[in-house]
């Protein structure tokens, strides 16, 4: 009954049954009117006015059970001719019970239609429902077309397999993707050469981009764009020839993007420019979304640096999966701002709250944190870059170590679940005072939380949270994230912008790499698996980020991603080893261990660290030595607490 009041209650549902209603008594009339003759139906008639629309209204229901009331007929397809088959071949079916029924003697006494009338009915019936949605679709697409061609549609080539290409042309035929309009396709298949997809003809492979747009621009038709799918991105492909020699004829080269959103929905899909960074990497790891939907769902989330590349992705991430509340806490007003706008244009129903605050300002941050109550904390904020943090070290350590101190102490004071500090491959073996206050940091989480699980729920060094655990602390490491504030790309493409030269520091230096949403993700996804049925796993993890990347390599990458031929018209220079830089960076350091967890992309490292109040011995002396302004004692510090540090003093 419920589903019968939901299909009435929609205008335009009622007028699809009310078609199929007079379609269904329709097709029983012809096939009787092909089959027999005037006798014949003068004879059955007067059965066939009770019959019809009875069998009219026991379709209805057939259809409604497969479905043939949830699809919208500009929309339609295969599977929808697949819902008609089979409800159609059903109703026939019905109908050679009911024919076997009536042909008892005691109700009717012979047949009401044979077995000729009923296969005329099929093949009258699945016509008659099925060829209106089409003609309909057909309407739609026609009046699309005229449409796209009268206003300023980009005439545009799609580059790729004819499965992917197809995906975009079912985007342009619903509409769903607008001022686009196919001229042609490339693929790199000789299987689809000279092929035609959904009325677009397959007019070469993928070298031959130059000739087609050629011949198009005799016939009177500018090349405006090419959208790339996903398969000519791969590496193997060499996507940067491609997108270079597109430059080169000055034409427009994008991607489609906004078919994943998140977990909570899909945005509709459009054409975007490509990401430069997105091309320089291996496959993202797969990410399981459910699971990190599982952890955030419902949850109060606080970032703290949420205004910075890590911090936002985080928020977006925490908004996505359906978290109740998030806190952006960030020191820079604009950032802040920033943060806050783009946060407030998603389409959610999460409550969003920024504030200012400062992680080295511990009293704000217990404030901030007991006032919000939070499920999580994400502690992103820090200093990060190299070089300013190896000249204005004390600025390094009050951020990086003390104001992660504050972080941890707060989100336990508050009776957070689990506190999770981002931090680096560079705190591994560090060379420099990044790197040295990073890997203090985690030595400090990661010394508290093996203190807290060590004591148990009855420890009095912490509160119970609401679900009457623990606070957990982890730490999560991972390397560069591509396109991020202050990161090698961004300098690249500007630099290649300027005409170059492209500065690289030496020839032999390689990094690990990451895209933001990856980095993102896979936090939060080491997350769940510390605050899951895991609780006393490790508390440090690292982000599996694939083979390192050759900074020279990605340097001449990006100039040919660009239109250019590197050392021809973009120069590349090299500038020599800053202090605090090194040529590998290393995942884990000599004394660690490593474990599967079972999660790809995520790995957990089991270091040997000091106990609690020798860290905490470790951090007074380094508090008074940073009062007194004594570089050398600091790193007198950083060498007793921190192993394998490798910096050197003034």
């Amino acid at each position: 009954m419920e589903q019968l009041k939901s299909l009435f209650s929609n205008p335009r549902k009622l007028l699809v049954i009310l078609h199929d209603w007079g379609m269904t008594s329709l097709a029983v009339l012809v096939s009787f009117f092909l089959r027999f003759d005037v006798d014949g139906i003068e004879h059955r008639m007067p059965v066939l006015l009770y019959f019809i629309p009875l069998f009219a209204l026991y379709a209805s229901a057939v259809y409604s059970i497969f479905g043939l009331y949830e699809s919208k007929w500009r929309f339609a397809s295969l599977p929808d001719l697949a819902n008609i088959f089979k409800s159609v071949t059903c109703l026939a079916v019905s109908l050679i019970v009911i024919d076997y029924v009536l042909a008892s003697s005691t109700i009717y006494g012979g047949f009401l239609f044979g077995k000729i009338t009923i296969a005329l009915y099929w093949c009258v019936q699945f016509m008659l429902l099925g060829g209106p949605r089409i003609a309909y679709r057909y309407f739609r697409y026609s009046r699309l077309r005229k449409r796209a061609i009268a206003t300023d549609a980009k005439q545009t080539l799609i580059m790729g397999r004819a499965a992917d290409a197809e995906m975009i042309l079912r985007s342009i035929e619903s509409g769903a993707l607008r001022k686009v309009w196919p001229a042609g396709i490339l693929s790199p298949s000789p299987a689809d050469q000279e092929m035609v997809v959904r009325g677009t003809r397959v007019l070469g492979t993928l070298e031959d981009l130059e000739r087609v747009v050629v011949e198009q621009a005799r016939r009177g038709h500018k090349i405006d764009q090419v959208i790339l799918t996903g398969g000519v991105l791969a590496e193997s492909v060499k996507p940067e020839f491609i997108i270079g020699r597109a430059r080169q004829l000055d034409i427009e080269v994008r991607t489609l993007a906004g078919l994943q959103e998140g977990a909570q929905g899909s945005a509709r899909p459009r054409v975007a420019r490509i990401a430069v960074e997105d091309l320089l990497l291996r496959p993202s790891v797969k990410i399981d979304h459910r699971r990190l939907e599982r952890l955030i769902q419902g949850k109060s989330i606080a970032v703290t640096g949420g205004g910075g590349s890590i911090g936002l992705e985080i928020c977006k991430s925490a908004v996505n999966f359906g978290a109740s509340r998030v806190l952006v806490l960030e020191n820079s007003e604009p950032i802040l701002r920033a943060a806050l706008d783009r946060l407030e244009t998603m389409d959610t129903k999460t409550e969003i709250d920024g504030r200012i605050a400062d992680v080295r300002d511990r009293n704000r941050m217990f404030r901030m944190l007991a006032d919000f109550q939070p499920d999580l904390v994400f502690h992103a904020a820090a200093l990060k870059h190299i070089q300013l943090v190896e000249r204005d070290w004390a600025e390094g350590v009050r951020t990086n170590v003390f104001g992660s101190i504050n972080v941890a102490d707060a989100a336990i004071a508050a009776g957070a679940r689990g506190m999770v500090m981002i931090s680096t491959d560079k705190a591994v073996e560090p060379v420099s005072v990044l790197g040295a206050t990073k890997r203090l940091a985690e030595i400090y989480c990661h010394a508290l939380d093996t203190e807290i699980l060590a004591r148990g729920p009855n420890s009095s060094i912490v509160p119970l949270n609401r679900k009457g655990e623990s606070t957990r602390l982890i730490s999560v490491r991972f390397g560069n994230v591509l396109a991020s504030n202050g990161s090698v790309v961004p300098r690249f493409r500007t630099q290649i912008e300027a005409g170059g030269p492209v500065t690289v520091t030496h020839p032999d230096m390689v990094r690990y790499f990451m895209t933001i949403r990856e980095a993102s993700d896979l936090v939060i996804t080491a997350s769940s698996h510390a605050l899951g049925a895991e609780r006393s796993t490790p508390s440090i993890y690292v982000l599996n980020m694939g083979q390192p990347v050759k900074i020279v390599e990605l340097a001449e990458r990006m100039i040919r991603l660009s239109g250019y031929e590197p050392y021809e018209d973009i120069d590349i220079t090299f500038t020599g080893l800053r202090d605090g830089e090194r040529l590998n960076e290393v995942l884990f350091a000599g004394d660690e261990s490593s474990a599967e967890i079972g999660i790809s992309g995520v790995v957990a490292a089991r270091p040997e660290c000091p106990p609690l109040a020798e860290v905490r011995n470790a951090l007074t002396a380094l508090d008074a030595a940073l009062a007194a302004d004594d570089r050398d004692a600091v790193f007198r510090v950083f060498k007793e607490a921190v192993p394998d540090f490798r910096g050197a003093a003034a």
